[in-house]
C-alpha cells in the first residue's frame, strides 16, 4: 500500500508540468492576435503593439467581459457583463477556441455571435496565461 501511495505521488509529481502553461509559448501565440488586439498599459506604455480592431487586452483577466473604455461590443459580450461575467484564464482559452460557441453557451442563446471571427486552435491555455502575466497585478 505504500509503495503504491509513493508511486501515484510522484507519478502526479513528474505528470503535473505537462498541464502547466507555458507563459512565453503565450506570448509567441500573441503574435497571431495582435493583428487585432493590442496590450497598453493605462499609462499608454505599448507591452505589445498591435491592431485597434478588438479591445485592448491589458489587465484582461479579471476584468469584466464587455468593458473596455471606448470599444464597441457585441450585443452579446454587453450581456455577458451585464451578467457580471468576469475574465477568468479558463474562460479566455475556451473564448479563443470558438468565440460564438463560448457566448451561446454563457448566454444561454444559439443566435449570439460576436465580433471576433478568429478562432485559435492550439496553446489557447498559453495566450491565456500570458495575458495574466501582463496584467497589473502580475507586474
Amino acid at each position: 500500500m505504500k509503495t503504491t501511495l509513493i508511486g501515484a505521488v510522484l507519478g502526479a509529481a513528474i505528470a503535473f508540468p505537462a498541464f502547466a502553461q507555458d507563459v512565453a509559448n503565450g506570448e509567441k501565440e500573441f503574435r497571431k492576435c495582435k493583428a487585432c488586439h493590442m496590450i497598453q498599459s493605462p499609462a499608454g506604455e505599448d507591452i505589445v503593439k498591435g491592431g485597434k480592431v478588438g479591445p485592448n487586452l491589458y489587465g484582461v483577466v479579471g476584468r469584466a467581459a464587455g468593458s473596455v473604455e471606448g470599444y464597441k461590443y457585441s450585443d452579446a459580450l454587453l450581456e455577458l457583463k451585464d451578467s457580471g461575467e468576469v475574465w477568468t484564464e479558463a474562460d479566455l482559452a475556451a473564448y479563443m477556441t470558438d468565440p460564438n460557441k463560448f457566448v451561446q453557451e454563457k448566454t444561454c442563446d444559439q443566435s449570439a455571435r460576436t465580433k471576433m471571427t478568429f478562432k485559435l486552435n492550439k496553446n489557447q491555455a498559453d495566450v491565456a496565461a500570458y495575458l495574466a502575466s501582463v496584467a497589473p497585478a502580475a507586474q
